[in-house]
């Protein structure tokens, strides 16, 4: 079961994230602000995929390190490394949604794929710096099977116990605490902004019998595609007037297709919220069991190993790499826009002008919950609900 779930993760993850690293690579339209950081984050679940899968299930289902000592301390070092990134790449995204999606005209001053660069490069320097005392304190060790052969493992050896205490502490402060508290605040204040949307929407409806006697306006992008992350004007006192000379003469023919409009858009953003929600739950799912069972082990190591050695902490383990199978599904295959570029690119061969056909708009709007950048949007109208 371990053999064929292992499996099946690793060979989801690398090539699933390999298809993100070719399509981002390949399609200059794709290369947006947010889709930066998601390339960052393939190319470090990748990583994980191919330096934590084999090197954690073969050693435990041999009961043996085969790879040597210098394997060792790469693992373990690589390891470290893959996990930071995509933890601070997803950090990353969170923040870069947040600033998009409830300050769109500040952020567009900072939102630049120069400073995404910056960043990606702060993240990556950061996480080799941070993993520098893996590679110091793994060591190979021989032991003794029951029937007199000779095994190794590759085991952390901290020079004081209070040392790998406050290291694992920190690692579970640094990487799972704080990133989780920061895109909890972030979607949170994202759904928020969503949800006073929402909200909007629902009280235009109900005073949709004002708008045809002219006492309530509203003011409708026709550029919408309904993906639940536009931004509202709440129309003004001095803009009735030519607003109810508006309504008055094409009212009729635009009410149809604007109700239309306005119960996509309002189905969209429900959709955003609930993308929101998964990604969080699925976070914490994923590497809350892997720094409980660290921390505990930095803490009583005798109970620990008792209770997690063997197939516990293989599924433990497993819990974690599958982040790596998860992300891309989440952040770019539920996004149509990628889903197109996806198309195009493996398209282009067999069919170039079915590649024109699917070739993407400059303009065009995706679901923000799945990795598009708001601030390649056109916003033409600007919120007064304040910011988040």
């Amino acid at each position: 079961m371990r053999i064929l779930l292992y499996s099946l993760i690793f060979s989801l993850s690398v090539f699933g994230n390999l298809l993100i690293i070719v399509v981002l690579t390949v399609n200059k339209r794709m290369r947006t602000v947010t889709n930066t950081f998601l390339l960052s984050l393939a190319v470090s679940d990748l990583m994980m995929a191919v330096f934590c899968m084999p090197f954690t299930l073969i050693p435990s289902i041999l009961k043996d390190f085969i790879f040597g000592a210098a394997m060792c301390k790469i693992v373990a070092y690589l390891m470290g490394i893959s996990v930071s990134i995509s933890t601070f790449s997803l950090v990353a995204i969170a923040i870069e949604r947040y600033s998009a999606i409830c300050n769109p005209l500040k952020s567009r001053v900072w939102q630049t794929r120069s400073h995404a660069y910056r960043v990606i490069a702060a993240t990556w320097v950061l996480a080799f710096i941070i993993m520098i005392p893996y590679p110091v304190i793994s060591h190979l060790e021989s032991y003794q099977r029951p029937d007199n052969t000779t095994a190794h493992q590759c085991r952390h050896k901290w020079p004081r116990a209070k040392a790998e205490q406050t290291w694992y502490i920190l690692l579970l402060l640094v990487l799972f605490v704080i990133p989780g508290a920061v895109m909890i605040v972030a979607y949170g204040l994202i759904s928020r902004e969503l949800y006073r949307g929402i909200q909007f929407e629902m009280g235009q409806k109900k005073d949709s019998t004002g708008v045809k006697n002219g006492l309530t306006s509203t003011v409708s992008s026709g550029s919408d595609d309904g993906d639940g992350c536009y931004v509202h004007m709440v129309p003004r006192p001095n803009s009735m007037e030519m607003s109810t000379l508006a309504t008055s003469s094409g009212a009729p023919k635009a009410e149809r297709p604007r109700t239309n409009t306005s119960e996509a858009k309002l189905e969209a953003k429900k959709r955003v919220i609930r993308m929101l929600v998964v990604i969080v739950v699925l976070f914490f799912l994923c590497w809350m069991p892997l720094y409980c069972a660290n921390t505990w082990r930095a803490f009583d190591d005798i109970s620990a190993m008792h209770a997690l050695s063997g197939a516990p902490i293989s599924f433990i383990h497993l819990l974690s790499y599958t982040s790596a199978c998860v992300n891309p599904i989440i952040y770019c295959f539920m996004n149509t826009r990628f889903r197109k570029a996806l198309l195009a690119t493996f398209s282009c061969c067999a069919a170039p002008c079915r590649r024109r056909r699917l070739g993407l708009r400059d303009n065009e709007e995706d679901v923000m919950a799945t990795g598009a950048s708001m601030s390649k949007f056109s916003y033409t109208t600007v919120s007064t609900m304040g910011t988040c």
